[in-house]
């Protein structure tokens, strides 16, 4: 009995070695070619992350993505500057953090703010935020990206002037299954519809349904799917809410409106959104101007309703992003107007966050993801 357990223990550290997690940073770099990628190896364990690599010479890589097989990311680039924006590819070395640049395309049109990627690793899909509209490029069998393939512009508008005067595309959405695409329009209070075919000949085909239409000065930014795929929840900008939904077969069906703010504010910035890798808990970021803090909801996995249990202080000014890595042990936020990554531990059981000693210090970091891989 005693050379089992021993064997027990020495096959769970073996196990927990065997995989190493990497942490990507996107950065804003003042529209000036520079360092702008960072990445890291998170402790799974303590939290300590480590410095493994850096991407230098780019300029705005703001958002990232990581292909499901965990072999690309993906980046905009020269985002909230007058010109277009483009999109990267880049191939990981997951054994040294490397990025190699495969190549960049337009992105079709100013400030480039967001990127998915179809369930079949084949589409990516970039939003434009100025010039309304998301661009759809083919991904490469080497992981590089088609010249741009098709473009869907907006034009609509709503209620907060200076805001909503026209159609502002900030996030586009597959549904779990990759049927339907869903685009956040943070200028005119609407979820765009599209159903998704994938042609051999014709590639990705996109035939708009319906929308479906949120509170008039809501500003839908971000979305998520639960991972049963039997709910969604978007967050909005303008009203710092999250608004839950029901999902099935391309439609969203409105249960309830949260605020995501601990008091009631004449501005409010909610940023950011993700649900626990367990499907229990929904985190939710705000962005000042009085409050930088994570929401935290429990999630009824019956109903999909949630119930506030807590409103963690960032530690930091203007977390527009967090990330929760793949074990669920750690929640890392990016404070972009201090300057700061800090770390939290998850507790799986009740949700909340504890901030651990250790903190990044990166310029304007804007977007932060994690991708396990297995050690050679």
């Amino acid at each position: 009995m005693k050379y089992l357990i021993i064997l027990l223990i020495l096959c769970n550290d073996c196990t927990e070695n065997s995989t190493k997690t990497l942490l990507f940073i996107g950065s804003f770099t003042e529209g000036v070619a520079s360092e702008g990628i960072y990445v890291y190896e998170l402790d799974t364990e303590s939290g300590d992350l480590s410095l493994l690599n850096t991407a230098k010479k780019l300029i705005n890589p703001s958002f990232l993505k990581i292909a499901p097989n965990g072999k690309y990311l993906y980046s905009v680039l020269e985002s909230q500057l007058p010109n277009n924006g483009k999109v990267a590819a880049f191939a990981i070395d997951s054994l040294n953090g490397k990025l190699q640049l495969l190549n960049t395309q337009d992105s079709g049109g100013r400030n480039p703010a967001h990127i998915s990627i179809h369930p079949n690793e084949e589409y990516l899909i970039n939003s434009n935020y100025t010039d309304a509209s998301f661009s759809v490029f083919s991904i490469q069998k080497d992981g590089g990206l088609s010249l741009l393939q098709q473009m869907v512009q907006f034009k609509d508008s709503s209620i907060v002037k200076g805001r909503q005067d026209e159609a502002h595309i900030h996030s586009t959405n597959f549904s779990p299954d990759g049927k339907f695409l869903f685009a956040q329009d943070l200028g005119s209070d609407k979820i765009w519809n599209f159903e998704v075919e994938v042609d051999n000949n014709e590639g990705l085909k996109l035939t708009a349904n319906d929308y479906i239409k949120v509170k008039p000065g809501s500003g839908p930014r971000h979305f998520t799917f639960h991972p049963k795929g039997t709910f969604g929840y978007g967050i909005a900008e303008l009203s710092g809410s999250v608004t839950a939904y029901s999902y099935e077969n391309g439609t969203l069906n409105f249960i309830e409106d949260y605020l995501t703010y601990s008091k009631n504010q004449d501005i409010y910035r909610a940023a950011d959104i993700h649900i626990s890798p367990d499907g229990k808990f929904l985190y939710a970021s705000n962005r000042g101007p009085y409050e930088d803090t994570i929401a935290i909801y429990t999630i009824d996995e019956k109903t999909g309703k949630l119930e506030l249990q807590d409103h963690q202080d960032t530690f930091g000014e203007h977390p527009r992003n967090f990330a929760i890595d793949p074990s669920g042990k750690f929640l890392l936020v990016a404070n972009q107007f201090t300057n700061n990554v800090v770390i939290f531990r998850r507790d799986i059981k009740t949700g909340k966050l504890t901030k651990l000693p250790n903190e990044l210090s990166i310029p304007n970091p804007s977007c932060l993801v994690l991708k396990s891989y297995k050690r050679s």
